[in-house]
């Protein structure tokens, strides 16, 4: 659960006039990809039908998916990266039509980087209910309009699923590494542990075994920050005009989400008590700066996501419960045979250390024993998509063997 764009993860900083003007104009209803626009280099693979977790059912499930280098001809060499709860497939290249951000994890996955695409053939999918070009609420029922808010509720399992499905079609049998951060380290622990066969290694970063009560209180205000936009309509805003979408709401759980993937240290230092103009923000009507700073930021998601795929995920997300019908955490943990490295952060106020101490205490085959390994950075959660140099240091760990 983290900004994962490169222009939202770079060290926080006041918020210029160019930034503003670069946000005129009103949001769209939503800021889903949808068919019709340029696919940019998505590819895509259809599923079949699902039936989810929870009871519910989709007829027909698309995986948006985007991959660097070459599958070996053994189909041994197949890495898979699974993105955080806003993310999409693009980890790698230059924005354009189709695709407003760039990559994602430029620094890390290309040649002769981290996860070398010389070395290793790499999927990165769009998760099932996200909303660039996977199946997800903005995309067409059966009726032939978009599911909105009818769109079943999916869990962390069920996009794991839907994940196998995807390598199925493409003829991997075995994943080489499977590496996620934040909501795709829930993926990526759901792999090894629910498939442990088809995993040779495991990368957890920032992530924890259970959603907790404290998470899903911050995720519960988020969610009802959408549902009381004016503009929700039930979730059925998609023949909306520019502006007339839900895009107040959405910005509202942005910003409330912000505040939990930076760390305190960060926001006083490079803020402080800064004013945002010259105009008292006690006295005379003026901002602070952190406050302009929210501001644009969660102005800017919505030009970029999906307010019901938005709910979606913080919904899949609160399912994540690695022990549910395995007796305990502990148990489903000692099921993993893959090579892992789990990586914590020491100012994470999202996902704490604690949860990582838990994955790795519990895991057999840990490369650090029965500790996490901790990046210690100023940035908190989103330490995982700034802290490039320490984090391929260790990834490099996991693919020395």
């Amino acid at each position: 659960m983290d900004w994962q764009t490169p222009e939202d993860t770079i060290p926080s900083r006041i918020v210029t006039d160019a930034d503003l003007q670069s946000l005129l104009g009103r949001p769209p209803a939503t800021g889903a990809w949808r068919d019709g626009d340029p696919p940019a280099n998505r590819r895509f693979a259809n599923l079949g039908p699902l039936d989810l977790e929870f009871g519910g059912h989709l007829p027909h499930v698309r995986l948006a998916f985007e991959t660097w280098g070459e599958l070996s001809p053994a189909r041994d060499n197949a890495v898979l990266i699974t993105h955080a709860l806003t993310g999409d497939s693009h980890a790698r290249g230059d924005a354009g039509p189709g695709q407003p951000t760039a990559g994602w994890w430029e620094r890390i996955v290309g040649p002769g980087l981290a996860v070398d695409t010389d070395r290793w053939f790499v999927v990165v999918p769009n998760m099932l209910g996200g909303c660039q070009g996977s199946t997800g609420p903005a995309s067409f029922a059966p009726d032939g309009r978009e599911w909105g808010a009818r769109f079943p509720s999916v869990s962390v399992r069920d996009q794991v699923t839907a994940q196998a499905l995807l390598a199925d079609s493409l003829g991997i049998d075995s994943w080489a590494a499977v590496i996620g951060g934040s909501m795709g380290g829930m993926h990526a622990l759901e792999w090894a542990v629910g498939r442990p066969e088809r995993v040779e290694r495991v990368a957890i970063l920032a992530s924890p075994p259970v959603t907790t009560a404290d998470q899903i209180a911050l995720n519960s205000v988020q969610l009802e920050a959408v549902r009381m936009d004016p503009a929700w309509n039930g979730g059925r805003y998609y023949d909306a005009g520019d502006g007339g979408g839900p895009h107040r709401g959405l910005a509202l759980a942005r910003r409330m989400a912000l505040l939990q993937y930076r760390s305190p240290t960060e926001l006083n230092d490079r803020f402080g008590r800064r004013w945002q103009s010259g105009i008292d923000p006690l006295a005379d009507g003026g901002r602070f700066a952190i406050s302009s700073y929210l501001d644009f930021h969660g102005n800017k998601f919505t030009r970029r996501f999906d307010a019901n795929s938005y709910i979606t995920l913080v919904e899949a997300m609160n399912s994540h419960d690695i022990g549910r019908g395995r007796g305990s955490v502990e148990e489903a943990l000692a099921r993993v045979t893959a090579r892992a490295l789990i990586v914590g952060i020491d100012s994470d106020r999202l996902f704490p250390v604690e949860g990582q101490r838990r994955i790795a205490a519990g895991i057999p085959t840990n490369i650090d024993g029965d500790e996490p390994t901790v990046i210690s950075s100023e940035f908190g959660h989103d330490g995982f998509l700034i802290e490039f140099d320490v984090l391929s240091r260790h990834l490099d760990r996991i693919f020395a063997a």
